[in-house]
């Protein structure tokens, strides 16, 4: 449909009942969607013309996907169950790399169901590193050239037009350490708990993906209590835990090999020290809170002390593992594995969390305004505001979510306080850990959960983004005032 210059459109003389109004709607709707430009009601468009809108939509529709799979008879062992709801959270838990759980993985759901699940998890885990990647590389782009050659010179990372390589060495990072992790816990699985052959490379590849996508998914009943005490299934699974925790920026950039520390970026620097800062204070404080308590730690061998407490000081990195009850934990140890969950692992990688360098950023920030300085620095370097407002930003966000999390699940449970927090965080985190209520909660608290998860996993990133991607310069300043504060 076109419009005659200088007269009424052909169609206004045949169709009475159409107005000039409604054709110049029509004539600007087509016009927009042949210059590629989406109109105010072309919807899909519009979530799909920004890869910020593009991320969620995308992995909403692989949780359909899933849970349709999981709702098929052949993925469960129980037909004459009620499975939409399981299915659906279980398949957000998967995708989301979270690993929260309504029914038993090793009981209801078939080698089939199984296997979806761990497919989920897989596309879950490497969608997410390589889209937060590339998120973060379109951050970057919209720099100007200038800003990106400093930017590229400082972290020794890729362009963003270097696509193909970025996926190319996600895959090879993430498939080296599962086939790597596969492999020792196929053989112990095989020589020390007598599987065959099969069983124990199918348990061995399931545990090895999960714990590097840091999904917490386990195919036995009791998770990992009956290996609290086992290093050659503990170790490699802790180990694959906080390798797909430092992210793939991280890991890219440690492969190199030419990097020495002391020319490390800040984002690399940030995330290696406090990873190991928070594995020490974790395994520290989770030992000195559970070595005595027969309920937990309290009657296994010096080795399982040890192993257990190492795991407590890693799991909770949003990995969902437990060798341990911690419904049967002590307050003390809930308090600090609230706050490893909550921080959470390295970003553009499989952990969750406002991340390592969120919770650092603010505290250097804090740290130098505490001493007067109108700069914040990390190892003679500065930090940009943009940085310190979205990681102030990313932050609130984040406890603003745990904490009405917590109040819906406290409105719809009869749980305490102390057990419904656990939940929330661990859901908002997507870390998976559980003190044993996920089971027994009501539909509108699973409801709850799911949406934590899945903005846990996605929004974070995904608001991050949008921050610094709508950013412009302004060309003049506002007068000022100095609001009173503290």
């Amino acid at each position: 449909m076109s419009l005659r210059k200088g007269g009424p459109p052909p169609s206004e003389t045949r169709n009475p009942g159409l107005d000039p109004a409604s054709v110049a709607a029509v004539q600007k709707m087509l016009r927009e969607a042949r210059n590629g430009k989406p109109g105010k009601d072309n919807v899909f468009r519009r979530l799909m013309s920004h890869p910020v809108r593009a991320v969620p939509v995308a992995f909403l529709l692989v949780i359909i996907i899933g849970a349709a799979l999981l709702m098929l008879p052949a993925a469960r062992t129980d037909q004459s169950a009620d499975v939409f709801m399981d299915a659906l959270f279980t398949s957000v838990s998967a995708v989301c790399v979270t690993g929260l759980i309504t029914v038993d993985t090793a009981t209801f759901w078939t080698p089939l169901g199984q296997g979806i699940i761990l497919g989920l998890i897989q596309v879950g885990g490497f969608g997410i590193m390589t889209l937060a990647t590339l998120l973060a590389l379109l951050v970057r782009k919209n720099i100007g050239l200038r800003g990106q050659l400093v930017a590229q010179s400082e972290t020794h990372t890729l362009n963003l037009g270097d696509v193909r390589a970025v996926l190319t060495r996600v895959a090879k990072i993430m498939l080296t350490f599962e086939a790597a992790t596969a492999l020792v816990l196929t053989i112990r699985f095989w020589i020390a708990y007598d599987s065959n052959p099969a069983r124990a490379l199918w348990h061995g590849a399931f545990h090895a993906v999960s714990a590097f996508n840091n999904a917490g998914f386990s195919l036995y009943s009791s998770n990992l209590i009956d290996f609290a005490e086992d290093p050659w299934i503990i170790t490699p699974i802790c180990l694959a835990i906080i390798a797909g925790g430092l992210g793939f920026p991280v890991i890219i950039q440690l492969t190199r090999g030419d990097i020495h520390p002391r020319n490390w970026t800040i984002h690399l620097r940030l995330t290696i020290y406090g990873t190991l800062l928070l594995l020490l204070a974790g395994t520290l404080l989770f030992g000195a809170f559970e070595w005595n308590r027969n309920e937990t730690l309290g009657q296994l061998s010096l080795t399982g002390k040890i192993l257990g407490s190492f795991a407590g000081g890693v799991f909770p990195r949003t990995a969902g593992f437990n060798s341990i009850d911690y419904g049967v934990a002590a307050p003390e140890t809930l308090m600090v594995t609230n706050i490893l969950m909550l921080i959470g692992g390295g970003s553009a990688g499989t952990a969750g969390g406002i991340k390592i360098t969120t919770f650092l950023v603010l505290g250097f920030a804090i740290w130098n305004e505490v001493r007067g300085r109108d700069q914040v620095t990390i190892a003679h370097r500065s930090v940009s505001s943009s940085s310190q407002r979205q990681a102030l930003s990313v932050a609130l966000l984040g406890i603003a979510a745990v904490v009405a999390g917590t109040m819906l699940l406290l409105m719809f449970t009869d749980y305490s306080l102390e057990k419904v927090l656990f939940e929330s965080i661990s859901a908002f985190a997507t870390v998976g850990l559980s003190t044993g209520i996920t089971y027994n909660l009501p539909p509108a608290a699973e409801w709850v959960l799911m949406a934590l998860m899945f903005t846990g996993r996605i929004g974070t990133v995904a608001v991050a983004s949008a921050l610094a991607l709508s950013a412009r310069p302004r060309l003049y300043r506002l007068p000022e005032e100095r609001p009173i504060i503290g």
